[in-house]
């Protein structure tokens, strides 16, 4: 989404909810405008009108704020994710095939699930296990291992990617000056 989507984007949101731009001042808008452009600029303008348009359709009285839009966003992306028992139910299936095709299995499976199982392997070794140890015990873990990834995602996918760019910088910073120091302190 570029600076022109975001300036139409304000239009018809000052179109609908005239009362919240009402006291706005040129400045105030020209910075609204462009702290949108920057948070937006790495999603697609279809979906974000979309959320948009969601949000105003569901009767709302005032403007929404950035953040609720991409609540909205992630929540109408959402609806394409497995839960943890349709996850389980791959896995399971996966597991089926898993002493000889354990590879071929685990790339069968969508990306989310991949992450929670953790590795080709995995499938293997629970093949290899009890059927009735894998469908209560193993699915449990998997289950709720598979639900807290998806909540970390959920969280993830709210944040705009310049923050997470941010993030990841600060993070790789922090690992060279610990390693860093942790060759000062060897020798």
């Amino acid at each position: 989404m570029d600076g022109r989507d975001v300036a139409r984007l304000l239009t018809v949101l000052e179109a609908e909810y005239p009362n919240s731009f009402s006291r706005m001042t040129d400045e105030q808008r020209s910075l609204k405008q462009e702290l949108w452009a920057k948070e937006f600029k790495n999603d697609d303008s279809v979906l974000v009108y979309a959320a948009v348009k969601a949000l105003m359709w569901s009767g709302r009285e005032f403007a929404p704020n950035s953040g609720q839009i991409r609540d909205k966003m992630c929540e109408m992306m959402e609806s394409n994710v497995l839960d943890e028992q349709q996850a389980w139910a791959l896995v399971s299936k996966a597991c089926s095939n898993g002493s000889y095709g354990y590879k071929k299995e685990f790339e069968k499976l969508p990306p989310e699930v991949q992450r929670a199982v953790g590795r080709p392997e995995q499938l293997r070794d629970w093949a290899a296990m009890e059927a009735e140890t894998v469908q209560s015990v193993v699915a449990s873990n998997f289950m709720r291992s598979y639900r807290s990834g998806m909540v970390r995602e959920k969280e993830m996918a709210r944040i705009p990617q310049d923050v997470k760019n941010l993030i990841g910088n600060i993070s790789e910073k922090m690992k060279l000056e610990g390693k860093n120091e942790g060759r000062y302190l060897e020798g």
